[in-house]
């Protein structure tokens, strides 16, 4: 059995965080997307969602939101499903998506909490995606939300959190 996800009491008010969702295996997908939308309401942030065909087209989304100039979101939860099948398919797919949404919020310094998944069996996908105990898309939310926070805090944005100078020598 998966470790269940609790995350923490967080505060995402002043928070914008995108959802960029597959359409392909919706059924799992969507679990993952309801529960990060839910979270990421019950924390007060902004939520914005884009939905495209398939995992593939997650990262060319996930680009073009963080590199936005008005209205760049603090993070972006890229969620998607892809099937392990006979081929070598899956691998490549996960693979490109991985290092792709790696190199971009490295780029754009906009973290992309990855969920999309690779997965093998229907169980690994209820497991993952439908029960509430153990979804990912919720704790794909929280990490938004906590990296969200960080980034504003590192960058002097966050006021009641802004690191304090630090005197004398190292």
């Amino acid at each position: 059995m998966m470790k269940a996800s609790k995350p923490r009491k967080m505060d995402g008010r002043g928070l914008v965080v995108a959802i960029v969702a597959s359409r392909y295996n919706t059924r799992y997908v969507d679990g993952m997307r309801r529960a990060a939308a839910e979270f990421l309401s019950g924390v007060h942030a902004t939520v914005t969602e884009v939905r495209v065909p398939g995992a593939f087209e997650i990262p060319v989304a996930a680009a073009t939101l963080a590199r936005r100039v008005e209205d760049r979101p603090d993070a972006i939860v890229c969620l998607g499903v892809i099937w392990q099948g006979a081929t070598n398919h899956a691998l490549h797919i996960g693979e490109a998506v991985t290092s792709a949404l790696m190199s971009l919020q490295v780029e754009t310094g906009v973290p992309c909490v990855h969920e999309v998944l690779t997965l093998a069996s229907e169980d690994q996908a209820r497991e993952r995606c439908l029960d509430p105990r153990t979804n990912r898309g919720l704790e794909a939310a929280a990490t938004a939300v906590e990296m969200g926070r960080l980034l504003r805090r590192l960058r002097g944005k966050d006021s009641p959190e802004t690191p304090r100078k630090r005197s004398g020598k190292r």
